[in-house]
């Protein structure tokens, strides 16, 4: 049922360089499973981002704090392991961490919507992957056998999200973007 979500990880994974993918429905949850995978509470990050970071900070009630980083393709949030890598997709880009990636319409490979984190460790790479799938072991079907969950999220892509990461693959080449953000400081965010 999930082949083809296996095989287009498989196939992003090894163009990256990183030995496993974890494909997730966008970007931002994929930084936010990286979040929880180590249960984060203090970061500093650019503030010419989306606007959905702040979110997810306050989301995940993470303290945080903006730096003056300027940045091309990717950034990383200091004092993680977790890069934003939403503009950025090349041959053998994986640097060791959590890079977490953006299928949007805008970004290196669209396919419209979807994400992905690329990792080297196994253990990372199952819980992560249990996670984007509302904490099923992927193993056991059907889910309804399964009777112990971890806490997981509705987090994963769509089959057809998949075949079309794959054929976008075939011919891609690889692409690190720049984009113009807001600066982030002038924006309130109300609870």
């Amino acid at each position: 049922m999930f082949d083809k979500i296996f095989e287009f990880e498989e196939q992003l994974a090894g163009f990256a360089g990183a030995k496993y993918a974890v494909a997730t429905d966008c970007c931002t949850h994929a930084l936010e499973l990286c979040f929880r995978l180590d249960k984060t509470t203090k970061t500093t990050f650019t503030p010419y981002t989306y606007l959905s970071i702040p979110m997810l900070m306050h989301k995940l009630n993470i303290d945080y704090s903006y730096n003056d980083e300027q940045w091309l393709g990717e950034y990383r949030f200091g004092l993680t392991r977790i890069w934003d890598s939403a503009r950025r997709l090349e041959r053998d880009m994986y640097n060791g961490d959590l890079q977490c990636l953006s299928f949007g319409f805008d970004k290196p490979l669209s396919i419209g919507r979807g994400g992905a984190i690329l990792c080297n460790d196994k253990y990372d790479y199952n819980k992560l992957k249990r996670m984007s799938y509302d904490g099923r072991d992927l193993t056991i079907s059907p889910w309804q056998k399964q009777k112990v969950f971890e806490v997981g999220y509705h987090y994963k892509p769509t089959i057809e999200e998949a075949e079309k990461g794959l054929e976008l693959l075939k011919n891609f080449n690889g692409m690190c973007q720049s984009k113009e953000y807001p600066d982030l400081r002038e924006i309130s965010i109300q609870q």
